[in-house]
């Protein structure tokens, strides 16, 4: 309703290519549509990172989409975006049917300040995708934010992984539940994949094994393999 609010009352454009018109446009909704999901490790991978599968590289109008929808509260894209996860999660999967999607959580004052959870809309779009396609995928939010790490923009990799650290924690009633469990960590963006690499952590040290990452899109840094 709300982005229907804003393309009607300020003039609606395009969240990835601008052009005049609804949130978004029907070449750039075929783009998203198109996507390949392939496997984007790291360079250099840090350590304990199971392995991601991304939907799509982080540029152009993709880039643009994801940060109109975290950062400009553009809540239409959370269907398009949670359609591309889901494509990656089903990737990661294989011949599964069943998964537990456990989304990185956010600091709760980043997400007061945003006004919105945008991954855990994605990821919930992403679930619906997947049980229409007879695949039986449920939201885990079982990680908190246990210490808030400084900002990680400009930092190395090495530095990166350092900063975050001890930063997530699993929650009581989950632990339990996921153990012998097939789950998959989902973020909307990785980069050098040290948040995932930490969240892996908090949940193997709490017996919960991961399968692998998925995520809507990966960074020019990620280098593309089969392996």
């Amino acid at each position: 309703m709300w982005g229907g609010f804003v393309d009607l009352v300020l003039g609606g454009r395009c969240a990835g290519c601008e052009r005049p018109g609804v949130t978004l446009c029907g070449g750039c909704r075929r783009l998203l549509i198109g996507a390949t999901p392939f496997r984007a490790w790291p360079d250099p991978r840090p350590p304990g990172l199971a392995p991601p599968t991304a939907a799509a590289p982080y540029a152009g109008e993709l880039r643009r989409l994801i940060v109109a929808h975290k950062e400009n509260a553009r809540y239409t894209l959370a269907g398009p975006l949670g359609r591309m996860l889901a494509d990656a999660v089903r990737t990661a999967l294989g011949e599964r049917r069943a998964i537990w999607l456990c989304p990185v959580p956010s600091p709760r004052a980043t997400v007061r300040r945003r006004g919105h959870d945008p991954l855990g809309r994605i990821t919930k779009a992403a679930v619906r995708s997947l049980r229409r396609q007879g695949i039986d995928a449920r939201t885990a939010p079982a990680l908190r934010v246990v210490r808030r790490p400084d900002d990680q923009a400009g930092l190395s990799a090495q530095r990166r992984t350092a900063n975050l650290a001890g930063a997530f924690g699993v929650r009581s009633r989950w632990a339990e539940t996921l153990i012998d469990q097939p789950v998959l960590l989902v973020d909307d963006v990785i980069t050098t994949g040290s948040t995932l690499a930490e969240a892996c952590r908090a949940l193997e040290s709490a017996g919960i094994g991961v399968l692998g990452c998925a995520v809507v899109a990966a960074t020019a840094r990620q280098r593309v393999s089969g392996s």
